[in-house]
């Protein structure tokens, strides 16, 4: 009996398409429908091989939110997202296609893990929010972003906290602008991004500190999976880093091979929770050079800033709630940290990286594995 009740209850609740989205109402497309492009274009939809005006704010600039649709962000406080691979799976259903399918904390109801390209909770491999002080979306930059909240837990809860860091400044006249990052494990689809950019207001303000110029983020973490068991804490970017612009035609930082992905965990040195060492007071005695043989490691200012990247750290983003082991090797040919110039030395090799100046390299086998040189 209790076989066929389950299965009664598993058939009521709708399947859903697989990826997935933030979703609040302060966000830019969040009214686009499959219909609303030539091609799908929704929130969930991933980002790959596009132009920049494609996946740059997932093209939605001018599907921009409602006046008055900001979300706050305290600071020194979690705030709640919700994430789902459709609308109908939140609190917001009231506009979406299918009505309301929501299923407690599920992201996908009705779907497997593998909708949301994950195997399981060990599986997941961290998502991050990003903040631009810039009022105009137009005039916001890759360049202008920079992660501050990190939960090395997504996608695998709907509602997912994001930790605000304390000494977050207040945002210009008119507000700043925020944006979602995802890119998930290579064990369950095809590579790609996600991005969904939103209106954002930082509140309860108490330091007038401004955030450091971000920084490309190195990989340089222990990455088992490719050979490479102990971390390099000397090659870390510390301080304020940017997203992880991946596998589009244009725009890239990134230029990992398919079977090597960049993520928003201790592998590109995103510890888990707020982003302390953003600032620039966080490193009074600067920033040495990374690289692979550095052995000096910056220590910052604030005591619960990110700590330097162990032997332990993990590239899977682990089912953990503890801040986590830092980590991260820039990927880029041309990515220097706050301390260095541009005679400086070249990021390592030892990361995985595409060829250049190629727009369709095709999807190897999820199995295959490089081993670093």
């Amino acid at each position: 009996m209790i076989p066929v009740l389950l299965a009664a209850i598993a058939a009521s609740v709708p399947l859903v398409s697989g990826h997935a989205s933030i979703w609040h109402k302060s966000m830019y497309g969040f009214n686009v429908t499959e219909q609303t492009f030539s091609y799908d274009n929704r929130p969930v939809a991933p980002l790959q091989d596009m132009t920049f005006d494609q996946w740059w704010f997932h093209g939605h600039i001018d599907f921009p939110p409602n006046e008055g649709d900001i979300f706050e962000l305290p600071v020194g406080q979690p705030v709640t997202t919700e994430i789902g691979c459709n609308k109908g799976a939140t609190t917001l259903f009231a506009s979406s296609e299918g009505g309301d399918i929501q299923n407690g904390d599920d992201p996908c109801p009705g779907s497997p893990p593998s909708e949301y390209h994950t195997t399981g909770i060990d599986d997941v491999k961290g998502c991050a929010l990003a903040i631009a002080y810039e009022p105009d979306v137009h005039n916001v930059k890759p360049e202008d972003f920079t992660i501050f909240s990190v939960n090395q837990t997504c996608v695998w809860h709907r509602f997912t906290d994001f930790q605000v860091p304390a000494r977050m400044p207040a945002c210009p006249e008119g507000g700043c602008h925020c944006a979602w990052f995802w890119i998930h494990s290579p064990d369950s689809g095809g590579e790609q991004i996600y991005m969904n950019g939103f209106k954002c207001d930082i509140t309860g303000a108490k330091s007038d500190v401004p955030l450091a110029k971000p920084q490309v983020a190195r990989r340089c973490g222990a990455d088992p999976d490719h050979g490479k068991l102990d971390a390099a804490p000397g090659n870390c970017t510390y301080g304020a880093k940017q997203p992880l612009y991946w596998l589009q035609k244009e725009g890239n930082n990134m230029f990992e091979d398919y079977i090597a992905p960049p993520f928003y965990n201790d592998l590109y040195n995103f510890r888990d929770g707020a982003q302390d060492d953003i600032f620039q007071d966080s490193y009074p005695d600067g920033i040495p050079v990374p690289s692979p043989e550095q052995t000096i490691i910056p220590t910052p200012v604030n005591p619960a800033a990110a700590p330097a990247a162990t032997a332990s750290s993990s590239s899977s983003a682990a089912a953990t709630a503890a801040p986590s082991s830092s980590s991260s090797v820039t990927s880029s040919a041309t990515t220097s940290s706050p301390s260095s110039s541009a005679s400086g030395p070249r990021p390592s090799a030892r990361g995985f990286r595409r060829p250049t100046g190629h727009g369709g390299v095709p999807k190897r086998p999820i199995t295959q594995t490089r081993k670093m040189r």
